[in-house]
């Protein structure tokens, strides 16, 4: 998802748009990891942008997003954009465990 939100709308209550955005982002993300992941990864992983513009897009973590929006909501930006891509992902190997016995 590539897209740019408006934050300011004449004649809409910009508490409603943040809401409506969040919401929206929270979709995605949810109809993203329920799709089935590649042969040989466990789960998606999420690498998401945010800026005023696509141009000074920052790179954030996925549960910052809704943070960052906030921000900009009380920063009175007119607009944001937000980048999110769904990356397939593999779990970390964990190290086996060694059992000590006791002599």
């Amino acid at each position: 998802m590539k897209k740019i939100f408006h934050l300011q709308v004449e004649n809409k209550n910009s508490d409603r748009l943040v809401d409506a955005i969040k919401h929206e982002i929270r979709k995605y993300i949810k109809r993203e990891r329920a799709k089935k992941t590649p042969e040989g990864f466990h789960f998606w992983e999420f690498e998401c942008r945010f800026g005023e513009t696509s141009e000074n897009a920052e790179a954030v973590h996925q549960a910052d997003l809704s943070e960052e929006i906030d921000k900009a909501h009380s920063a009175k930006w007119s607009e944001c954009y937000v980048e999110i891509i769904a990356v397939p992902a593999k779990k970390p190997a964990t190290p086996a465990k060694v059992v000590e016995e006791k002599k």
